[in-house]
């Protein structure tokens, strides 16, 4: 019975399926090729030429790399693969609904030009940062009146509990990975309760997050008790590069007085009920105030762009209560459509920008030469320069992977801690007491260049002093790597240089 399940999950049944397009693909290149000779010599060319195309236009070279290497060396499978999954040559109508949705929604970030030149007045250095956030990116900055920060998971999560239970007019979720469990069961215990007095409730999770985690009934579950629910963009077995982009955001939205980010997941691991590897260190964040109107946005870009059913999102707004003015805060989205790199270029501009110290966790270590260039001249210009990666892997093969980035960092000064007690979810970067960013970003290439995601950008608050405690307490439960303490030889040296060059598809 359990062989019988296992064969016939749905992801063992997409993974078969794509194996069987594969497989097609390459025999009708192989029945062609063996019948029409001059067919390879047209694939060889057209090789070269996105080879040359990538090399002039790429905005991430190291990562890029990839494609180059298997076009050169497969000409023609490589080509195939790379028009697939690497250029945006082939646009499904959900490709075009979120970039017509996201274009749309920028009419509701609306900068507050007083706000932009306090920030300004405040300190002329980080000019340049507030400018990109706000008008490169498109992401307004707003005088921070509320945020909290949890270290953990099971800190946030009463939280969030006690707040959606005084949700008066609408929840809105927005969830890599839903699961059903202790936390689950909590939030539907309150849901059920809200739909009866009349609060509008939807959820969006992603498809391909959630496969093993939610039955393809959910939806209809979820439906027939009142709650809006949605899939981000279904997973299906033909191969194409929209597959290639999940919503691996955090956004929980009540009232829009309200909002949640940070790390965790609505799954019981996240608030360790359930041990897989190790405590699971994560972490959330709560802010109050005109910024939250920034996540309700960014929710209703995505659904509606799949499921369109607001034709203007100010229904949605609200009047934030008052607060102290302490610094400055600007929640901010990546989205992989729109050819601006915005999460990699908040975080290169908070290390480029550190004096004193730069704290950084991430559960996964993927980056390009240019950022671990930036991680070590920050660190040779006297910068204290630390990152925190698991000491208890999620996935043996990425753990090896950001091990083998580790020397280069190393040798320029930088201090790396693997978290001893398990597994680091966080991703957080703080800097001189008085930036921080916290979100659900990785260090990876999936997270800045393939997925949604979203962060929330502090500058000048007091609380910023809680996430640079947390991040020291956390640097003082890990064990320190130095230079040599990795083991290794030329056949796995060798190896992990292979595997690093198909990072993208990790």
């Amino acid at each position: 019975m359990k062989l019988f399940k296992r064969l016939f999950n749905r992801m063992y049944l997409m993974i078969i399926l794509v194996l069987l397009e594969i497989l097609i693909v390459a025999g009708l290149i192989y029945l062609f090729n063996s019948k029409v000779g001059w067919i390879e010599t047209i694939l060889r060319f057209i090789g070269a030429g996105i080879v040359f195309y990538i090399i002039r236009h790429s905005r991430h070279l190291s990562s890029d790399m990839m494609w180059i290497v298997l076009i050169m060396i497969f000409p023609i499978p490589g080509t195939a693969a790379y028009l697939f999954l690497g250029a945006n040559l082939i646009s499904s109508r959900t490709f075009r609904n979120l970039v017509s949705e996201t274009e749309k929604a920028k009419v509701y970030y609306i900068q507050d030009e007083s706000v932009l030149n306090k920030a300004f007045e405040k300190d002329s250095e980080m000019k340049g940062q507030f400018a990109y956030i706000s008008q490169t990116a498109g992401f307004p900055f707003y005088q921070n009146t509320g945020f909290d920060y949890y270290p953990t998971g099971e800190a946030g999560y009463p939280v969030m509990l006690e707040e959606l239970r005084r949700a008066e007019r609408y929840i809105f979720m927005e969830y890599f990975i839903i699961e059903p469990g202790k936390m689950w069961s909590s939030f539907m215990e309150i849901f059920e309760q809200k739909i009866m007095e009349g609060v509008e409730i939807r959820i969006m999770y992603d498809d391909m997050g959630s496969m093993n985690t939610l039955p393809l009934s959910f939806v209809r579950e979820m439906e027939s008790k009142g709650i809006k629910c949605m899939p981000f963009n279904r997973i299906n077995p033909v191969i194409g590069v929209i597959m290639n982009h999940r919503d691996h955001r955090k956004i929980m939205v009540i009232d829009g007085k309200v909002a949640f980010s940070g790390g965790i997941n609505i799954a019981d691991e996240y608030i360790n009920q359930k041990l897989r590897f190790g405590y699971w260190k994560d972490n959330v964040i709560r802010i109050t105030g005109p910024s939250v109107w920034s996540y309700t946005v960014m929710f209703l870009t995505n659904w509606n762009a799949l499921r369109h059913e607001d034709d203007d999102y100010s229904f949605y707004s609200a009047i934030p209560a008052e607060g102290r003015e302490d610094g400055f805060i600007s929640p901010y989205g990546e989205t992989p459509l729109d050819g601006e790199i915005t999460a990699q270029n908040i975080y290169m501009n908070i290390v480029n920008q550190a004096n004193n110290y730069c704290y950084i966790a991430t559960p996964y270590l993927i980056i390009d030469t240019e950022f671990t260039n930036a991680l070590v001249l920050a660190a040779k210009r006297g910068v204290d320069v630390c990152l925190i990666t698991p000491g208890i892997p999620d996935k043996k093969i990425i753990y090896a992977i950001t091990r083998s980035y580790y020397e280069p960092l190393l040798a320029g000064g930088v201090k790396i801690y693997e978290y001893t007690p398990g597994f680091i979810h966080s991703k957080v970067f703080v800097a001189d007491d008085s930036v921080a960013t916290v979100g659900t970003v990785n260090l990876d290439y999936r997270s800045l260049y393939l997925h949604f995601e979203n962060g929330t950008y502090l500058y000048g608050s007091k609380k910023i002093a809680d996430i640079k405690k947390d991040m020291t307490d956390t640097i003082g439960k890990s064990a320190r790597v130095y230079p040599g303490d990795i083991p290794t030889n030329i056949f796995k040296e060798a190896f992990l240089s292979v595997i690093r060059l198909f990072t993208p598809l990790m």
